[in-house]
């Protein structure tokens, strides 16, 4: 029997007088980060017994609209990256790709 490794990854959310949140920061001691600042997140779980995915999408007050604007292409590539390893589907990726090159152009990011 092989022996398995626990890995932990945390987040802490400030949050203001009404619940919106003034500092992101992260801790992946395996990845080297250590109460990391960050603007922006999205985590998506998948729960596998209702076949849905489950998400948390938060940013501090101060974020920046064209940060955001960045934060989402990027994540929409890395998405369409990680669609291809996960299943092998070249078509498709091909298409999410070109999407990726429409968003950054429709918004000016290139």
């Amino acid at each position: 029997m092989s022996k398995t490794i626990t890995s932990e990854i945390k987040f802490l959310v400030e949050l203001d007088e009404h619940r919106v949140p003034e500092k992101l920061t992260w801790t992946a001691q395996d990845g080297g980060v250590d109460a990391e600042e960050a603007k922006a997140m999205m985590l998506s779980i998948w729960d596998s017994k209702a076949k849905e995915t489950l998400r948390i999408d938060l940013w501090t007050k101060d974020m920046p609209v064209d940060e955001m604007k960045l934060f989402f292409h990027q994540t929409l590539v890395a998405m369409s990256e990680t669609f291809q390893r996960a299943t092998g589907d070249e078509k498709m990726t091909a298409t999410m790709k070109d999407f990726c090159d429409y968003f950054a152009e429709k918004l000016e990011l290139q």
